[in-house]
């Protein structure tokens, strides 16, 4: 990792257009809907054209006073010109806050307190609908991607605006603040640098330079607020694969586009991809072309890795699976090929990447980390995050003599495999792993396309179950698929939309369980 930083000159994001397109002027970037900030320009653009609208509203936030080392908290309605505008405020040296779209007004709110009066950049559908008033308060000064609203000023205010030049931070300072998925609260804001971006970036780059042609499309659906929009993008444009940049997931709309640009190699969400399973089944095979999927937020469940790589029609196709945290980005990772069974262990989540990651388990109970007695998850990683903003002493202790607490809780294989079990909150009494279950119910249970186990009031293991298109339950099915499991308590129901999300489509395990005890209270 040494020899990694002294070569480690930063991302960049500032300028990151402008480089892509020196090298690939002409390579394009297709979208599946209007950019707020721009819908003159429709969903094809060159990276020339892409570059030029991040020069064109650098410039125009730095007519409005904003300069290096400020912060411009975006939070916008959904959409790529969200990336777009977080590479401006990028170019005039100013650090980016990305706040989902997904977040309530009153959780924006107490990040803005945290971030202490940045600049705001929102729309009017946001201050109309969502946010509250004290936003005016609480920022220096509210700008509008898209709209009007009395007491801001809109960047389409300021067509025109003479070009500045762009201003390049040292590779150590501050570049970019994401927050994390809140599963446990309100979320902490994860201080990123240039030189930490770039960590991450190394590897995963050369991973796509291996897996898939140049001229193979790379399909994008990832939050445009995550940390990981921010190495998969340069990932793609530096390297001129054409990029497919999704909004929406809904299988329909995604087969239609597929079916149009064919891609090589599609990153997405594990939520996603579950929910992309029908495509295997569509007749305009719109997954044939894929010869790499990856996905490096969450565990994804084995039945649905298989489902993926079934459906495309490429000699040796491969699904990644990286085990990471946004705090310190991929750490360990393995592929999955047609060859492996759809019942394998979906718990192992890898190995470290050589020279750049590594990953210890510390025992809790003085026993050597084994599935019925895991281990606490360190990880040590060039691309772990400076701080939390406004948070630092919390950062701190998950710190211990250079190793991260990721929080999780695992062991590692005789050769020397990671295995995740569990969210060390998340761990239920008498359950090696919660997770482990799900994936077998998942694999057992082909209409099941959501299954959460959390715990009731008293701590038994409840599963939460949604099914395609809501069809009931086959009680039948449900007794047959948990014969050999731990002792669970009968399945709730519910609909997908009805359990909470965080912006990269995790279920919200914490405050889900606080529903089902509250609505058991209730009745």
């Amino acid at each position: 990792m040494f020899l990694q930083r002294i070569a480690n000159q930063g991302i960049r994001l500032g300028s990151l257009f402008d480089r892509a397109a020196a090298r690939h002027p002409a390579s394009p970037l297709i979208l599946d809907h209007d950019l707020d900030i721009a819908p003159e320009r429709g969903r094809r653009l060159t990276l020339t054209e892409a570059a030029d609208l991040v020069d064109d509203f650098a410039s125009r936030l730095w007519a409005l006073k904003v300069r290096p080392g400020e912060h411009v908290v975006v939070h916008k309605s959904d959409g790529f010109d969200i990336s777009l505008m977080a590479c401006a405020v990028n170019r005039v040296g100013a650090v980016p806050v990305m706040l989902s779209a997904k977040l309530d007004g009153d959780t924006v709110a107490a990040l803005l307190r945290r971030v202490d009066r940045p600049y705001l950049l929102t729309d009017q559908a946001k201050l109309e609908k969502e946010l509250p008033a004290e936003v005016f308060d609480l920022s220096e000064r509210v700008i509008l991607a898209s709209g009007e609203y009395e007491g801001a000023v809109s960047l389409a205010s300021l067509a025109g605006t003479p070009r500045v030049r762009p201003v390049i931070m040292p590779p150590d300072h501050p570049t970019m603040v994401t927050h994390t998925s809140g599963t446990t609260g309100l979320p902490k804001l994860a201080v990123h640098t240039g030189f930490t971006f770039q960590s991450r970036y190394r590897p995963q780059a050369a991973v796509v330079a291996a897996a898939v042609g140049r001229s193979e499309p790379i399909a994008v659906h990832v939050s445009f607020v995550h940390s990981r929009m921010y190495t998969a993008m340069p990932i793609s444009i530096l390297q001129g694969h054409p990029l497919v940049i999704l909004r929406d997931d809904a299988p329909e709309h995604v087969a239609e586009l597929f079916s149009r640009v064919r891609p090589g190699f599609i990153e997405a969400h594990p939520n996603t991809f579950l929910r992309w399973e029908v495509l295997a089944d569509d007749p305009r095979e719109p997954l044939a072309n894929v010869k790499y999927f990856s996905s490096t937020f969450d565990a994804i469940h084995p039945r649905t890795v298989h489902t993926m790589l079934r459906a495309s029609r490429r000699g040796v196709p491969l699904f990644a699976q990286a085990y990471g945290q946004s705090e310190v980005g991929p750490i360990a990772a393995r592929t999955y090929s047609r060859d492996r069974s759809p019942d394998a262990d979906g718990r192992c989540v890898g190995f470290p990447f050589p020279g750049m990651t590594d990953v210890r388990v510390v025992p809790r109970d003085g026993r050597t980390p084994s599935k019925s007695s895991p281990g606490y998850i360190e990880v040590r990683s060039d691309g772990r995050i400076i701080t939390y903003m406004g948070e630092h002493a919390r950062w701190r202790k998950q710190v211990n003599g250079g190793w991260w607490r990721m929080g999780d809780v695992g062991y590692r294989s005789k050769w020397g495999c990671l295995h995740l079990l569990d969210r060390e909150v998340d761990e239920i009494d008498g359950i090696d792993s919660t997770l482990e279950i799900e994936d077998k119910l998942f694999t057992r249970l082909p209409d099941l396309v959501e299954v959460v186990i959390v715990p009731s009031a008293q701590g038994s293991p409840v599963p939460v179950v949604c099914t395609r298109d809501d069809r009931p339950l086959d009680p039948a099915a449900w007794e047959a698929a948990t014969a050999d499991l731990p002792p669970l308590e009968a399945p709730v129901h519910r609909r997908l939309e009805e359990l909470p999300q965080t912006a990269t489509t995790k279920i919200k395990r914490l405050e889900l369980a606080a529903r089902l005890v509250a609505a058991d209270r209730a009745e």
